[in-house]
């Protein structure tokens, strides 16, 4: 597998030894076919907000004159609203035999086989009764599940997915404002934060402040979400998303300010480990890592950067070769002047602080995920600094 997800590459080899999963990059194979996904990347452009949609645009067009009179198109892709109005335009003047249909995917890196195979409900934008029915065949054992199953309109279905994933970043960037204004007011953002995950109307989850949220999918998405706003003439609509990705970026910078606080402004020649790479647990996904954005910065600062990760150091590798990476803890932290744990990986909680005290050179550890024990490591003798606590 080039990447790493739980549980996908046992389920992978499964289904092709078991001949029902095959692959091909010959497109007259998908002949005989009644429903082709679409499941190829939308990401940012270069040179502006919103979302890149070559690849969406290129698979309805390589598949369109191959398809089947009958059979049914149906994109997983996020991308702006309007897009699968425009793409069902295109398709029926290549293929008006076959119909569009939009099936967002709600997957977490992570939890994608759990995702796939148990997923909280099914969205689906279709224009004819019989594209639901055939997507009701595919899902038909999920169904049987009791899964929910959502019948929309095509722009209402895109909008599901990025609205979501708006919902999201918004949660996750207010907890991070609310860690500025406790460290302004020697307030504690976790305390804070479990209290009000108790109110149903609120919950608990995605209220764990630190420094964000990273990846390929919640930056991009919202960017676009912005872009295609001020299209559609809604532009303040969702000038409020224009916070939520300043919020998350602050909470990077804030990251450095607390290294600074700790060993000055000047960092050259400081030894900082890095424990953490992807951006997030679980995955080698390495796309708009806060934890590689920090590394990058402290090097650029001068400081001497050591980075550890339990699956993402190669990935981390080839694209930032500059920075020094270690396939151990021990020796990412050993003589480290700061530890910053940027990814919450359970290894990373199951270190001793006692057992890597004598490693470093000064015990300090700048926690950026609220999510070790604070208690265990100060008791340890550790200087414990994290975003939104006193």
């Amino acid at each position: 597998m080039p990447f790493y997800e739980p549980g996908l590459e046992e389920l992978l080899l499964a289904e092709v030894n078991s001949q029902r999963l095959k692959f091909t990059s010959d497109f007259s194979q998908i002949r005989d076919c009644d429903v082709h996904f679409i499941c190829v990347g939308t990401p940012q452009k270069k040179d502006g907000l919103a979302a890149d949609l070559t690849y969406v645009d290129a698979s309805i067009a390589s598949v369109a004159p191959h398809a089947k009179a009958g059979s049914l198109i149906v994109g997983k892709s996020t991308v702006p609203v309007g897009t699968a109005g425009r793409l069902a335009e295109m398709l029926r003047k290549v293929n008006e035999k076959v119909e569009l249909a939009w099936n967002p995917e709600f997957l977490r890196e992570g939890f994608a086989v759990e995702d796939t195979l148990r997923p909280n409900r099914l969205v689906v934008g279709v224009t004819s009764d019989r594209a639901e029915e055939t997507l009701k065949e595919v899902y038909a054992s999920l169904l049987k599940d009791g899964v929910p199953w959502i019948r929309a309109d095509l722009p209402t279905a895109e909008l599901v997915k990025v609205a979501a994933n708006s919902f999201l970043a918004t949660k996750i960037s207010f907890i991070n404002a609310m860690a500025e204004i406790c460290e302004a007011s020697g307030g504690d953002v976790t305390v804070l934060a479990k209290a009000i995950g108790y109110d149903p109307r609120i919950g608990s989850r995605f209220l764990q402040a630190g420094i964000g949220f990273g990846g390929g999918c919640l930056p991009k998405d919202i960017r676009a979400f912005m872009a295609r706003s001020e299209e559609l003439g809604a532009k303040q609509s969702l000038e409020f998303l224009r916070e939520i990705d300043s919020i998350n970026l602050r909470a990077r910078a804030r990251v450095i300010d607390l290294v600074r606080t700790d060993l000055g402004q000047d960092l050259k020649g400081k030894k900082i480990a890095v424990l953490g790479a992807a951006f997030k647990p679980d995955s080698d996904d390495v796309r708009d890592s806060p934890a590689l954005d920090i590394a990058v910065q402290l090097s650029q600062a001068g400081a001497d950067v050591t980075v550890h990760d339990p699956k993402a150091i190669e990935p981390a590798r080839a694209r930032f070769s500059h920075l020094t990476f270690s396939e151990s803890i021990e020796g990412c932290v050993a003589g480290a002047d700061v530890i910053l744990h940027l990814t919450e990986w359970k290894i990373y909680r199951e270190i001793n602080p006692s057992a890597i005290k004598n490693q470093v050179n000064q015990a300090i550890i700048i926690d950026g995920r609220n999510a070790l024990d604070r208690d265990l490591w100060v008791k340890s003798g550790w200087k414990f600094r994290a975003l939104g606590r006193a």
